[in-house]
């Protein structure tokens, strides 16, 4: 497994937009080979932002590079610098091989 993250600093007042952004849109990433799950996290304030963090789970790294190489990646990221005022600087991309996992239920 290989998670891919991206750290946003959202300005102070842009959050509702923000979060708009990333709820309305339309989401393709069910139909991409080797994807897992999504999950968008709003996290801390600090004092010129509030942090915010997308975390993306597929099945390999190189199903992540493979998203990242295609039309669909192209489509789904088309708008993002049209968002720029909405964060401080450049989203920080993060991304990590998953070397154990603890299931909710081991039993299953």
């Amino acid at each position: 497994m290989y998670i891919a993250m991206n750290r946003f600093k959202v300005r102070h007042g842009a959050e509702s937009d923000f979060e708009a952004v990333w709820l309305n849109r339309e989401v393709h990433l069910h139909k991409v080979p080797g994807f897992v799950e999504f999950h968008m996290l709003r996290g801390p304030n600090r004092e010129d932002h509030r942090l915010y963090s997308s975390h993306t789970v597929w099945e390999s790294e190189q199903n992540f590079l493979d998203w990242t190489r295609s039309e669909a990646f192209r489509s789904a990221h088309g708008g993002a610098g049209s968002s720029k005022p909405l964060y401080l600087g450049h989203p920080e991309f993060e991304g990590f091989e998953v070397i154990q996992t603890v299931p909710r239920n081991p039993a299953a």
